[in-house]
């Protein structure tokens, strides 16, 4: 009979390792993890030795996952959900109200793949709302008590107060295999009105006199970076979004300089009292994973 095997998973591993991936670099997962970096290295090696696989490629500017390890993160991310609203839910610590959060649509896919599943597996019993929009919008919804909470940038509205979370790399992103900055009027791919890239990218051109119209015009962020990779059109998009069929474009190509933006954590001048522990819940959950470095892995904003 064959021997059937006897290991088990440590979920401090997992933990340790999950951190690691998603920041980029062992000293965050350390700071994160409240451990030194050695302890750190040295818990991703038992996983890796306890799996027979490399995780992690280390190099100067950090770690990356390998193929085997972007796998284990998936699964990683599924069994500690599993396992913390289990907990959550048996041993009475759970939390319970409504939170209503607003998030920038750019940033949604982010959030949505990594932060907010966290909260509702550590907090199943909280009803969460989440419901994206451009900062203008989620600024107004604020200022009504629409919602709780809410990741903002500072622009095209700003709002008083409010706790940094990270700077944004606006860029102008064009197409990499057509040259569109040679026409008279630059033809711009844009979000509607109250988005903060597109307050950006409008008021530097006006001010350098730069004539440009809006070829294109969506509530999609992936709507508009179609349009810029099919050559359409040029954007401003975070640096993290472009694609291998984009390219930046600056000064050389006779384009201004961007200003930069920042996200920032708000919460609503009224919150339910039954619901201000679990929107406080999210806030620290927020900014422990995105102050200093957004929802990039591996970013450090400066």
């Amino acid at each position: 009979m064959a021997e059937v095997s006897t290991a088990t998973l440590d979920l401090e591993l997992l933990r340790s390792f999950q951190a690691a991936a998603q920041f980029g670099s062992l000293a965050a997962a350390a700071e994160q993890r409240h451990r030194t970096v050695s302890a750190i290295s040295m818990q991703i090696k038992r996983l890796e030795a306890l799996l027979d696989a490399r995780l992690l490629e280390r190099g100067p500017r950090g770690v990356v996952p390998t193929a085997t390890g972007e796998a284990l993160l998936q699964e990683a991310r599924e069994l500690l959900r599993m396992h913390d609203g289990i907990i959550a839910r048996y041993a009475g610590r759970g939390l319970r109200g409504k939170v209503r959060f607003g998030l920038p649509e750019d940033y949604a896919r982010e959030l949505l793949g990594d932060v907010l599943p966290e909260f509702t597996s550590r907090h199943p019993e909280v009803l969460l709302q989440a419901v994206t929009a451009t900062s203008g919008e989620l600024a107004r919804q604020l200022g009504r008590s629409r919602l709780d909470l809410a990741v903002v940038l500072d622009r095209p509205i700003p709002i008083s107060g409010g706790e940094p979370l990270w700077r944004t790399t606006p860029v102008w992103a064009a197409p990499r295999a057509a040259s569109l900055t040679e026409r008279a009027s630059l033809p711009l791919a844009l979000h509607e009105v109250d988005c903060p890239y597109r307050a950006l990218a409008t008021e530097a051109l006006e001010r350098l006199g730069r004539p440009w119209h809006a070829v294109f015009t969506s509530t999609s962020i992936h709507a508009i970076e179609r349009a810029v990779e099919q050559g359409l059109a040029v954007s401003v998009l975070d640096r993290e979004r472009l694609t291998p069929a984009m390219r930046e474009l600056g000064e050389a190509e006779g384009l201004p300089v961007l200003g930069r933006c920042e996200a920032r954590l708000h919460f609503a001048r009224l919150v339910e009292p039954g619901s201000r522990p679990a929107a406080e819940a999210l806030a620290e959950l927020l900014r422990e994973r995105l102050r200093g470095r957004g929802p990039w892995r591996g970013a450090v904003s400066s």
